[in-house]
């Protein structure tokens, strides 16, 4: 009842902006609601004056219902039709994630762009937006103003791409294959994959957005590796800073090791298990979709009732002064993705 009573205004608060967000991030997928819920939250908490009966469910929500939100996302993962499908595409998705790090850590030395931030925006534009955003911000405590900033530069370049890609692929004279591969490797949100590539096919009367998706999802799954080896990077430094005390002082491993990326990955496990063993049988397989469908689909109205919440942490005139080497940031590896992604269809004969 403690819990309850503690936590119940915040999270209600959170989902009240949570539910009209969803709605609108259905109606306007290019902007999505994660992004709607931010700016709502950022809004309302300019209006609320004291938000202390809310603070604690709000907390609440930005941190743990983010984790549970993650885990969820992992039902969504088969492992080996991801990888089976989209083993075309490895390559380039490889050399756009690793494009996109580097980028991100050369501007984040060179401008003096805080190191979470630099992180955030690397890990949200080499990957799938503000999914590998929400997965990495619990691994390195990234605080809520680093994540809002960090989710409004990737929603910034997710709106450009999904306008210019489909009129750039065309005066690039990329196939329909070349497109979705492209779409699916130098976009970073889904829902602006899924709209970039469904403008493309309304131009072109094709079915690119199949193979677009099947891409988006391949590159979804650098999400593991990533956050686990931002997990014992983050480890290490813990180890590094106290070793010069006594044992009094030791760290505790258990607490700084993200143990929901384990749950997450296990939730991707038994979707890939479930559909190797019951593969020939249509029944369980149609009711194992809607099943992972049903939980892939919490998971995003977690992502965001925390979006939500973390808007409510923010201050926004803060973020708008703040914004502009970020911003500069995300710009540098959105052009480096796309370059790459184009070089690489080029290099492999796809173009």
């Amino acid at each position: 009842m403690g819990f309850i009573k503690k936590n119940i205004s915040g999270i209600l608060l959170c989902l009240c902006i949570a539910v009209p967000s969803w709605f609108l991030g259905k109606l306007l997928p290019v902007i999505g609601g994660p992004v709607f819920a931010i700016i709502a939250g950022m809004i309302l908490t300019m209006i609320i004056k004291d938000k202390s009966k809310f603070q604690s469910g709000i907390a609440f929500t930005s941190k743990k219902i983010l984790q549970y939100a993650v885990i969820l996302l992992g039902f969504g993962l088969n492992l080996s039709t991801i990888l089976k499908t989209g083993k075309q595409s490895l390559p380039i998705i490889v050399s756009t994630i690793a494009t996109s790090l580097i980028v991100a850590f050369a501007i984040h030395k060179l401008l003096k762009v805080p190191s979470k931030i630099s992180t955030l925006i690397g890990v949200g534009s080499s990957i799938c937006g503000g999914s590998a955003i929400a997965a990495t911000a619990p691994v390195i405590d990234a605080d809520d103003e680093e994540i809002a900033q960090s989710i409004s530069v990737i929603f910034l370049f997710n709106i450009l791409a999904a306008l210019i890609f489909p009129s750039l692929g065309g005066w690039l004279g990329l196939s329909n294959e070349g497109f979705g591969i492209f779409a699916g490797t130098a976009v970073n949100d889904t829902s602006s994959v899924t709209a970039a590539a469904s403008a493309w096919d309304d131009i072109h009367g094709s079915n690119t957005l199949d193979t677009a998706t099947i891409v988006k999802l391949t590159r979804t799954l650098a999400i593991i590796p990533i956050t686990l080896v931002l997990s014992f990077v983050r480890i290490r430094k813990e180890k590094n800073k106290n070793s010069g005390f006594d044992n009094s002082s030791k760290i505790n491993i258990g607490k700084i090791f993200p143990m929901f990326i384990i749950y997450f990955i296990l939730a991707s496990v038994i979707t890939t298990i479930v559909s190797f063993v019951f593969f020939d049988n249509d029944a369980v397989i149609n009711t194992a979709d809607s099943i992972f469908g049903f939980l892939k689909n919490c998971s995003k109205f977690l992502i965001i009732m925390a979006m939500a919440a973390i808007g409510l942490n923010t201050n926004i005139v803060k973020l708008v002064k703040t914004g502009i080497k970020p911003i500069f940031m995300g710009l540098c590896c959105w052009i480096a993705i796309a370059g790459v992604s184009l070089l690489m269809q080029r290099v492999i004969g796809i173009w």
